[in-house]
Order: C-alpha cells, then sequence, then structure tokens
C-alpha cells in the first residue's frame, strides 16, 4: 500500500480495536430487541429452545459473513481514498512548484516592461479561460507554452483526483451505514438466543457448556488426528498440516465474531489464520474462501481442507481426519473439534 503523509487513522477500526469491541457484544447482551419483543416464550422444552437457539447461532453467524465482507470493502474503500488523497497532495505540491516558477518569470518580464500574456495565468482566475483565447495562443512563446500547458495538465488531474476520492469517499460511508446494519443484527439475534438460553433450567445450561469444553479437548467418540500424524502421515504437503497444527494449537478459544485471532476468532476467521501461519492467504467471508481453492466432494476430503455447511454457506471449518473437523461454533462453545456431520454439509475446498 501508498507511502502516507500521514499516519493513517482507521474510521472503521483496526483488528486490535475490532477485536476488543466484539468481544466486548459477545461477552453482554445487549438492550437490543429480536422481532419486536423481549418476553420469553413459555412452555418450550430443552429441546425445542436448543434447536431456537441454534437457528438464532446460524443467522446470527449468516449476518456475521455479511459484516466481514462488509468490512473487507470498506477497508479498501479508505485505503483508495487514502492513495487518492496523497496523491492528490503530491500533485498539488507539483503545481505549487510549477505555479512558483512561472511567477517569477512573470516577475522578471515586469520589471523588463510588460507581462507576457502566457504568464497572466499564475494570476488568472480562470486560466481555462484564458488559456483557450486566440490572443494566448498567438503571443506565448514555445517554453512559456509548454509551462503552462503543463500547469493546466496538472489542474485537470488534481480535479480528477478529488472527484475520485469523493467517489470512494461515498462509497465509504455506505459501506459503514451497512456494518451498522449488520452489527445491529447480529447483536439482537444473539440477545434473542441469550434470552431463550436464560429459559432452560440450570442444570440444562450447566450440561451446555460442559459438553461444549470436552468436546473442545476430546471430540466424539472417534479419535481425532494429533497435530504430528497430521503433519508426517495424513495432509497432503507442509502447508496443510501448518494449518492444521495451528487449528490445534487455538482449541478452548473463545468464538468472538469478527474476530481473527490470535485468541477469538469466529469460523471463518479462524480458518483464515490457520492459513496465514502457512504462509497464505485467504478471503475472509465464508462464501468468499469456498471458491479460494479446487473443489473437492466429501469422500476426497484431507487434512487441512475447509468444509463448509447450510446451503448459504455460512459457515467453515478445518478439515482434521477421520469425519472430524476443528471450527469455531457459536458464543456458547469455543474452538473444538467436531463431526463434520453435525451441520448440513455443503461443501469442501482444497487451498493447497
Amino acid at each position: 500500500m501508498a507511502a502516507h503523509r500521514k499516519p493513517r487513522q482507521r474510521s472503521v477500526g483496526g483488528n486490535t480495536a475490532r477485536t476488543a469491541a466484539t468481544i466486548a457484544l459477545a461477552g453482554a447482551a445487549t438492550a437490543t430487541a429480536f422481532d419486536g419483543t423481549g418476553h420469553a416464550e413459555p412452555n418450550l422444552t430443552p429441546a425445542q429452545v436448543k434447536a431456537k437457539v441454534d437457528k438464532l447461532y446460524q443467522e446470527a453467524e449468516a449476518a456475521t459473513d455479511k459484516y466481514n465482507g462488509a468490512m473487507e470493502k470498506a477497508d479498501a474503500a479508505e485505503e483508495r481514498l487514502k492513495t487518492l488523497r496523497d496523491e492528490a497532495a503530491r500533485k498539488t505540491d507539483k503545481l505549487n512548484s510549477a505555479r512558483d516558477a512561472l511567477g517569477s518569470m512573470a516577475a522578471a518580464q515586469y520589471r523588463e516592461g510588460g507581462l507576457d500574456p502566457s504568464l497572466q495565468l499564475a494570476l488568472s482566475s480562470d486560466p481555462d479561460h484564458y488559456l483557450d483565447s486566440a490572443e494566448f495562443v498567438d503571443r506565448a512563446g514555445t517554453r512559456q507554452a509548454a509551462s503552462v500547458a503543463s500547469v493546466r495538465r496538472q489542474l485537470r488531474e488534481i480535479e480528477q483526483l478529488r472527484g475520485a476520492a469523493h467517489i470512494e469517499l461515498t462509497s465509504l460511508k455506505s459501506r459503514q451505514a451497512e456494518l451498522k446494519r449488520h452489527k445491529k443484527t447480529i447483536t439482537a439475534k444473539l440477545d434473542a438466543a441469550r434470552r431463550l438460553l436464560s429459559q432452560l433450567p440450570p442444570e440444562d445450561r450447566a450440561s451446555d457448556v460442559q459438553r461444549a469444553s470436552r468436546d473442545s479437548s476430546t471430540g466424539d467418540s472417534r479419535a481425532p488426528l494429533t497435530p504430528t500424524t497430521a503433519g508426517e502421515v495424513s495432509a497432503p504437503n507442509s502447508r496443510a498440516a501448518a494449518a492444521v497444527s495451528y487449528a490445534y494449537s487455538k482449541l478452548g478459544s473463545p468464538y468472538v465474531w469478527g474476530a481473527t485471532g490470535p485468541d477469538a476468532f469466529d469460523c471463518s476467521g479462524l480458518t483464515q489464520a490457520a492459513y496465514r501461519s502457512a504462509g497464505i492467504s485467504l478471503p475472509r467471508t465464508t462464501y468468499a474462501q469456498i471458491d479460494a481453492g479446487r473443489r473437492v466432494s466429501r469422500s476426497e476430503l484431507q487434512p487441512g481442507d475447509l468444509v463448509f455447511f447450510y446451503s448459504a454457506i455460512s459457515h467453515v471449518g478445518i478439515y482434521i481426519g477421520n469425519g472430524q473437523m476443528i471450527h469455531a461454533p457459536n458464543p456458547t462453545a469455543p474452538v473444538r473439534v467436531a463431526p463434520i456431520d453435525e451441520m448440513p454439509f455443503a461443501g469442501a475446498t482444497r487451498v493447497v
């Protein structure tokens, strides 16, 4: 990215600020209502509550993906805007130098008894009109005409840059408004899920927490691969093995929407961080990550493959073998090992 005249001030928020904000949102309920009501639903069985909560978490994750995509676009628009402004500032400096040179020429000619019309550009409030006049064309000297033509070109280039910067600023404001909408949706759905969970008897809530904690370290009855065997035996190459090893090292890390590590993750944030550790850059969202490599069938899965879920592609994990994956499930469970058949399988991609 281009060198800057000033330290970058991110209006949308960098990774550190973003992670801190999202941890706060995930850890504390807000007052946002969901579907216009905050009342508890009576007479639901624990199984019905769990089903509703799972649905809300899926919807929140889909909204999180949209948030992440909007954040990527906002960051790109902000970077383009900064680059355009830097370029406009450099060209303005160059233009001012050219005008200073013309001013020196004008002063010298004035002292000698007359001001050449070509140099009047430095004092003109409407240089385009002046440059177009026949009198200027007839009387301007070759060297002076070239200098003034350069000023004219620079003026037009600066105006073009300012126009492009205005477009990028409009785009950035639109993305920021989109971020707020998605953030509101996510917060509302997480709030609704917390309210539903609060209806469960304490013993049912405790059993869910215990299961999540157990699964984060052991998975189900089928033994998962260890990082060593994944790298030395089953992973197709060293980069896939490195990504799997990273995922193992993050077992137990909290789920936080919008987070990409190193201490908290959402689902696509975990897979992105895992492959970043292996030297490979992945897109930020699940719907982009599924196109980041070669599609493979379920029967072809190897450790390191990305596995995707739900028809709208709103969840992703990293396959580790034996029908299992490591993923960041939702705010009630940390990064953990889980069977890939616990959610509707939608496809898989081999990144390397």
